[in-house]
């Protein structure tokens, strides 16, 4: 398997990193995600997840056995290290993400496709509890980057928070933009004409 062929996820990305670092098992690393408060960015909440993830990397030769920790109870924890292909492998992957954008699927973008279906003034209000709900997610953002200065973290270990906070900002701004068109009826429609108005297949 060539390395431009293997799947890239965001966790297994996460996951290589962390063993760039040192040798660890799945606990730790699951510790440390959530401690650094990585788990924003990639869903730990279930290890299953993580040991999935873990299984792949070996079977694909990214990560390797480096020793079985005796547990007082239960199985033996694994600890893994990182391959040189894992090492080639993050860093194609770390390219590859910084440098080009992904086609991703939203849930969000899915639903503004067929939003038609749904009344303008249903809209309107979802619309209207998520510019709130955005509003909530910019002001836990601003607490994080208060903490983070008060703390004087490195500016490197926040770009994830600086991200989310533009493009919470850009959002924010667009479904208010959306709510007030809505408002004025600048943007509307009846759902039956644009149900009757699709061309049969």
């Amino acid at each position: 398997m060539t390395q431009d062929s293997r799947r890239r996820s965001p966790l297994a990305m996460v996951l290589l990193v962390l063993l760039a670092e040192e040798p660890m098992h799945a606990y730790r690393m699951q510790r440390l995600i959530k401690v650094r408060r990585k788990d924003d960015v990639v869903n730990v909440a279930r290890s299953n997840s993580i040991y999935q993830t873990l299984e792949r990397l070996h079977r694909d030769g990214l990560i390797e056995v480096h020793e079985r920790l005796a547990a007082d109870s239960g199985p033996a924890r694994i600890v893994y290290a990182l391959t040189d292909a894992g090492r080639t492998a993050m860093r194609r992957w770390m390219d590859a993400a910084l440098a080009t954008p992904a086609r991703e699927f939203p849930e969000f973008r899915a639903v503004l496709a067929v939003v038609a279906i749904a009344g303008p003034d249903l809209v309107r209000d979802r619309l209207e509890e998520r510019a709130a709900a955005l509003e909530a997610v910019l002001e836990e953002c601003e607490r994080d980057a208060a903490t983070a200065r008060e703390w004087d973290l490195p500016r490197v270990v926040m770009l994830e928070q600086e991200h989310l906070v533009a493009v919470t900002r850009a959002e924010l701004e667009w479904v208010r933009g959306v709510v007030a068109d809505l408002r004025s009826g600048e943007l509307t429609w009846d759902t039956e004409e644009m149900l009757a108005s699709h061309p049969p297949i």
